[in-house]
């Protein structure tokens, strides 16, 4: 089989004058579909027609404040309306958003926010506390608006929007003009900002949303993971907005009470969450009985890789498939996925129409099928570059191509199967060990809620995998059960991927977004 799978999409499908507030925002007002709901949070429900005099509001009142064209500001909100008008309302006049994740230390915020340079900053009163520390340290900051409810010590949102016109006609922006930023996870140091285009929204809902998924104006929908991050971002507005859909959002903590009561209560149709959370849903022993949404249709899983076993025990408990697929902050979204009625539980599938993927070497040779290799993906949604980060950015986008960090073997089917992240993967005894694949085999043990592996030296300095495990509610740790683990993967796969230890934990250390950092784990060794 080819290295690459390709199927030509035409650039030029969008003008090169595209401001993509227009066509997520205002091109359903145009066709009619004003009335239609197209955001339920936790206080209201909001038409497309809303949206519109919403971000109009928001765009005036951005440059009442000041603020040019490619200006940027930060949004620090959580999922909710505000965040929605915040966002395409910056685009509306050019300025460009810079989403926060909203669950950091005021030592990142301190960097983002200075690394970004932005000139206003949105925060929901809840994240406050986090940032009032900081202020005096953000040389470029000159104005923070707060979203809430009740008059404090800073400016409201509300307030400035209230007398602002219903009508804005949007700023003339490029399809390359920067859109909006993100900021990489930074699981192995300070994140990085990426720099997204306005054509990217478009071309990430298109090619994964419309293709892939199928998603259309009938679905309400509801992603666990937030806004403020790439995988959320496209669950959360870019997907439901290109085909007028409902889009639920929740702005609390998505256990699997609270995911289960938003299914339910709503309807939903199509649900994204990441494997963690799917794993907790199963586990939890107080929803046994909820199947939550009567109308759900479809499930989605990304941010690390979908074990088989948890696709399958999912499937049999709700008879709705998990698509599991692997995308990044870089590339916007999904790039390689499994298919509605094509699901191969363990892979996480095929390219999306559009992404050409290949596997090479250390020295970026191809690999052939069942070969690991690094992962090379290249597609329309790739970035600007890093902010100030020129070694990272020639490093990581090498032409048309992106490298993503990310171990994988192909089969003769063109199916793709993860096997870790590249400063995870390593060799025992000449041997490659992937850890996911060892982690995959310890959690389809029926007491085991979690696991991690990472290398460990032995006393001749030989790596062997070395095993983290987090039990299910009510199990006990012993010796006898790290033995009998030890057996389990020793039964399923080779002898050299057996653990040699085993450790029991209450949990991992994660990133804001859910990914395990091994990096910490390996520092317990």
């Amino acid at each position: 089989m080819n290295n690459t799978t390709a199927i030509t999409v035409d650039e030029d499908e969008l003008p090169l004058h595209f401001n993509a507030a227009d066509h997520f925002i205002e091109r359903h007002i145009q066709s009619g579909l004003g009335d239609k709901t197209a955001v339920i949070d936790d206080r209201g429900r909001y038409s497309y027609a809303d949206l519109s005099v919403r971000s109009n509001r928001v765009a005036q009142a951005l440059q009442n404040l000041g603020l040019k064209q490619e200006d940027r500001i930060a949004l620090a909100v959580l999922d909710s309306v505000e965040f929605v008008d915040l966002f395409w309302g910056a685009l509306k006049a050019g300025i460009v958003p810079v989403c926060l994740n909203t669950l950091l230390t005021s030592e990142h915020y301190q960097y983002i926010v200075a690394d970004s340079r932005v000139q206003v900053l949105f925060v929901s009163a809840a994240l406050l506390d986090q940032f009032r520390p900081i202020l005096a340290q953000l040389p470029h900051l000159e104005q923070l608006i707060l979203v809430a409810d009740e008059a404090g010590e800073y400016p409201l949102l509300r307030d400035l929007t209230a007398n602002q016109s219903d009508q804005f006609d949007s700023v003339e922006t490029h399809r390359d003009d920067v859109a909006f930023w993100l900021y990489s996870s930074g699981s192995t140091g300070n994140p990085k900002g990426v720099l997204h285009r306005h054509s990217s929204l478009y071309w990430s809902a298109s090619l994964y949303g419309r293709a892939v998924l199928g998603i259309a104006a009938s679905d309400t929908v509801y992603s666990a993971a937030k806004l403020f991050f790439a995988y959320g971002l496209g669950n959360g507005m870019s997907f439901p907005f290109l085909v007028g859909a409902t889009v639920v959002l929740y702005s609390g903590r998505p256990t699997p009470d609270a995911v289960m009561a938003c299914m339910r209560d709503h309807e939903v149709t199509i649900f994204y969450g990441v494997p963690t959370l799917y794993a907790a849903i199963l586990a939890d022993p107080g929803n046994t009985s909820d199947n939550g949404s009567q109308s759900l249709r479809l499930c989605v899983s990304a941010g690390e890789a979908l074990p088989a076993e948890l696709g399958n025990r999912w499937r049999q408990r709700f008879g709705v498939d998990i698509l599991d697929g692997v995308g990044s902050t870089e590339m916007l979204h999904i790039y390689i996925s499994n298919r509605p009625g094509e699901v191969h539980y363990g892979s996480s599938g095929t390219p999306v129409p559009g992404y050409e993927a290949k596997l090479v070497d250390e020295h970026d040779a191809d690999v052939g099928d069942g070969e690991i290799g690094e992962l090379l993906i290249r597609g329309l949604t790739a970035p600007n570059g890093y902010w100030n980060q020129r070694r990272k950015t020639v490093h990581t986008f090498i032409g048309e191509w992106t490298r993503t960090g990310d171990k994988y073997t192909r089969d003769d089917q063109g199916l793709y199967y993860y096997s870790g992240r590249t400063d995870d993967m390593f060799k025992s005894g000449g041997n490659w060990v992937s850890p996911f694949e060892v982690e995959s085999a310890l959690i389809a043990h029926d007491q085991v809620l979690e696991a991690a592996v990472v290398a460990r030296a032995d006393d001749s300095n030989n790596l062997k995998p070395m095993a983290y495990v987090v039990l299910k509610e009510g199990v006990e740790a012993s010796e006898a059960l790290s033995g009998e683990l030890q057996e389990f993967v020793n039964s399923r796969l080779e002898l050299w991927k057996r653990p040699r230890w085993i450790e029991f934990r209450d949990g991992f250390p994660k990133t804001a977004t859910g990914k395990i950092q091994r990096f910490k784990l390996r520092e317990f060794g």
